[in-house]
């Protein structure tokens, strides 16, 4: 969108929040750059360039605005919603995968060489992966400062920084100031918080966000011991790269607000992607609505409650094993069963604010658990048994670098594995849009009291003109039922 100039100009003129993220603007006289909802006034046309990204501004020498505060935009719908390239390394720079493994790691996981991966994210972001990680690093650092009484130094090394020098000088470039200028510019009653580990933060989203199907699916399929709902919060445990970790989060009408509380500062920005990416914050529920309306059938159920996110997870291979317990059983026999493998081959974890007890296992402990002992019936218990052989294997990957296509032919191969489990997995742990389930129960039920064909091959054919948001729809569609997954906790 950024090369559009007049729809760029035209976003900023009107402090256009659904923009932000989507561009940058980079202000010539100034040489400040912001989000296209930032409250100062405008410049003129002739003194804005627009950016893809937060890295590119700062790679050309723009420093981000102290009014805005661009780096806490929203991401881009475009990394959710696409599964080519770039927008595979986009998701695994989140996920902190340049500072953990550099980027010859992160052009094993995609496959290509990191020239083509340099070359590609050039041409689009305005950016390299380097350039892209450090960016990312500034927020966080910016976070831990702002949030946390921790020494600089140590803050440093949280934000995934080399050294203190590179931290000190990577702030003031990006900030024009110093960390400790930073700090002392927070108001005189906010203190940060003092409990080691624990971080609380706001999350942003693209208005509107309808939460109820969003909280009360994560609620209402909550295993025990690993999720729960509590005083207005949904809160859940973290497999985190260095370390374990509690999220709390709770919605609010202009942010959700979250309290981690990690065993390792390190995971910040993972846990912060990982949550970000669960809740389905980063999507443009305008274009998505706007779409869906276009159908006579669906128009009134968005008009309805528009925003409606489609809930994901943090735990790819945790979502997938689950989706296989829970084939062909209720949401409580489905929670049962997830809850015993909890119990015999999580790993524990204390948590004094609540109820959560454990880490889902991971996909090695389970496939080293004796099959017999898995009360389900034989042919699920050999579906169960092979893909946590797969996952574990690594034969199948699930995470934020996954080619949806391939991964959901190797998926379809395995035995015990029909249409909607690939479909529901490919919706909530690949992330895919598009995904379709249409033998699901609660769709075919929606699909008969609405007038729409019920059949799979038909309602299929008809749910072309959703696309490419049919796992939106597909949230529209369940939320006709009384089903507690579409209500909001109390």
């Amino acid at each position: 969108m950024h090369t559009d100039k007049e729809r760029c100009v035209r976003a900023v003129q009107s402090k256009d929040a659904r923009f932000d993220g989507w561009f940058f603007t980079a202000v010539l006289t100034t040489r400040i750059y912001c989000r296209p909802s930032c409250p100062v006034v405008p410049p003129k046309p002739e003194n804005m360039t627009f950016y893809p990204s937060a890295a590119a501004c700062q790679q050309a020498g723009f420093r981000a605005c102290k009014r805005c505060r661009p780096d806490t935009s929203p991401g881009s719908p475009e990394w959710n919603q696409r599964a080519d390239l770039v927008a595979r390394a986009m998701r695994l720079i989140a996920d902190g995968v340049v500072d953990r493994e550099g980027v010859p790691g992160l052009a094993a996981r995609l496959g290509y060489s990191t020239r083509q991966i340099e070359r590609q994210l050039l041409a689009e972001l305005g950016a390299g992966p380097l350039s892209l990680a450090r960016a990312q690093r500034a927020q966080t650092a910016r976070l831990l400062i702002e949030t946390t009484p921790l020494p600089m130094a140590e803050i440093a090394f949280a934000a995934g920084f080399s050294s203190i020098r590179t931290f000190n000088d990577t702030v003031r470039e990006v900030f024009a100031l110093t960390p400790s200028e930073l700090r002392a510019r927070l108001p005189r009653n906010t203190t940060p918080a003092a409990t080691p580990g624990t971080l609380v933060l706001r999350l942003p989203f693209r208005a509107p966000l309808n939460p109820d199907n969003l909280f009360g699916h994560l609620a209402a399929t909550a295993v025990p011991g690993v999720e729960e709902w509590r005083d207005g919060a949904y809160r859940r445990t973290l497999r985190l790269p260095y370390g374990h970790g509690v999220a709390s989060l709770a919605p609010g009408p202009d942010h959700i607000a979250c309290r981690l509380t990690l065993s390792d500062l390190r995971d910040l920005t993972v846990a912060i992607s990982r949550c970000r990416r669960m809740l389905d914050l980063d999507a443009d529920p305008v274009a998505v609505d706007d779409q869906l309306r276009t159908d006579p059938v669906l128009a009134p159920l968005v008009d309805k409650a528009p925003g409606r996110r489609v809930p994901r997870t943090v735990d790819e291979a945790e979502f997938a094993v689950r989706a296989v317990l829970g084939q062909q059983v209720s949401t409580a026999a489905a929670r049962t069963h997830a809850a015993r493998l909890v119990t015999a081959h999580g790993d524990p974890v204390d948590d004094p604010e609540g109820g959560l007890t454990h880490l889902f296992p991971t996909p090695e402990a389970l496939a080293a658990l004796d099959p017999e002992t898995l009360a389900m019936p034989r042919t699920r218990r050999a579906t169960f048994t092979t893909l946590v052989a797969q996952l574990a294997s690594g034969a199948i990957h699930l995470g934020p670098e996954s080619d949806w296509p391939e991964t959901r032919a190797r998926l379809l191969a395995l035995p015990g594995f029909g249409p909607w489990t690939v479909d529901v997995i490919a919706m909530r742990a690949l992330g895919d849009p598009d995904a379709f389930l249409p033998t699901d129960l609660g769709i075919r039920r929606a699909a008969e009291e609405l007038g729409l064909p019920s059949t799979p091959g038909a309602l299929t054919t008809r749910a072309a003109a959703w696309r490419p948001w049919r796992a939106y729809a597909v949230q529209y569609l369940w939320a006709t039922d009384s089903h507690p997954i579409n209500f909001l906790p109390v």
